[in-house]
C-alpha cells in the first residue's frame, strides 16, 4: 500500500521510508537495536577525577553508565554536562552527580520504549537479560533511528574531504570510512588494500582484518609505522581512530 501510494504521488519516498521504519518498530524489541555489554562505554566510579575526565572527553558521548568492581554492577547515569558542576563545586563527590538508571527487559518493545522514553525523560537504559545480567543499552537515539535513519553527531559528521583531523596534540582523528589510498597519501605511507585473496576500501575495514576481530574503544594496533588507537565505535565498526607515528617504526 505505501508503495502504491508512493507511485500515485500521494506521499514522497522520505515518508515511505520513515512509515515503514514505525510499521517495523512494532516487531522489534530493545535485544535486536541496544549496544551489546562487551561494547559499552562505562565510567568506573573508582576512577581518579582526570582519568574519568580525559574518557568522558574522548568518547565524547553525552550520558556514560557508572559502575563500582564488576561492569555489572550499574550505580546509575552520569551526564557529560554535569562535570562542569564540579569545577564550580570541586568538593562534590561523583556520586552526588548520578541520575537514576533505568532498566528494560531484552524483549521489551520499542514501541513501549519509545513511550516510556517520552514520558520519564530519559534518553538511555541498560537491558537486562532473562538471567538479570547487564546485556547492553540502548538510546533513544537507537530506537528513532529505526524510523528516520541513521541520525548524524559531531562524532558522525564527516566534511567533504574531511574524513581526517589534525588534533591539538599532534595526533590526526582519522574516519574508519576513510579510503586506504587517502591515509597513505596523508600520512606518506604505503598500506596495501590487499591482503591475501581480501581487497580493502575503508582504513577501518583494513585495521579490522589486520587485528583479527572488530575493534572496540580503547584498542590500539600498529601498521605501517602509524599507530592506530580506536576513539569511537557503533555497530561494531569503528568510527574514529586517533592516529600518531608508531614508536617502533623503523
Amino acid at each position: 500500500m505505501l508503495a502504491q501510494a508512493e507511485d500515485r504521488q500521494l506521499i514522497g519516498s522520505e515518508s515511505r521510508v520513515m512509515l515503514e521504519g514505525v510499521l517495523r518498530i512494532a516487531d522489534m524489541t530493545a535485544g535486536d537495536v541496544m549496544i551489546a555489554a562487551p561494547r559499552m562505554d562505562l565510567v568506573d566510579i573508582q576512577a581518579p577525577i582526570e582519568e574519568l575526565l580525559n574518557q568522558v572527553i574522548d568518547i565524547a558521548h553525552s550520558r556514560f553508565p557508572v559502575f563500582e568492581g564488576e561492569r555489572e554492577n550499574i550505580l546509575g547515569i552520569l551526564l557529560a554536562k554535569d562535570l562542569l558542576k564540579l569545577q564550580r563545586a570541586p568538593e562534590l563527590n561523583i556520586r552526588a552527580l548520578l541520575r537514576p538508571a533505568v532498566f528494560v527487559p531484552e524483549s521489551k518493545g520499542l514501541v513501549d520504549l519509545l513511550r516510556d522514553f517520552r514520558g520519564n525523560r530519559n534518553h538511555l537504559a541498560i537491558v537486562i537479560d532473562e538471567f538479570g545480567r547487564v546485556a547492553g543499552l540502548v538510546t533513544i537515539e537507537d530506537v528513532l533511528e529505526q524510523i528516520v535513519g541513521e541520525i548524524e553527531d559531531e562524532f558522525d559528521t564527516e566534511a567533504e574531504a574531511g574524513d581526517i583531523f589534525g588534533l591539538a596534540d599532534r595526533t590526526y582523528r582519522v574516519a574508519g570510512s576513510t579510503a586506504v589510498e587517502r591515509v597513505n597519501e596523508a600520512f606518506g605511507v604505503s598500506l596495501s588494500v590487499r591482503e591475501g585473496d581480501e581487497e580493502f576500501d575503508t582504513i577501518g575495514g583494513l585495521i579490522a582484518h589486520e587485528m583479527g576481530h572488530v575493534p572496540v574503544r580503547g584498542e590500539v594496533h600498529e601498521l605501517g609505522g602509524l599507530r592506530f588507537e580506536v576513539m569511537h565505535t557503533r555497530g561494531g565498526a569503528v568510527k574514529w581512530f586517533r592516529v600518531s607515528p608508531s614508536n617502533t617504526a623503523p
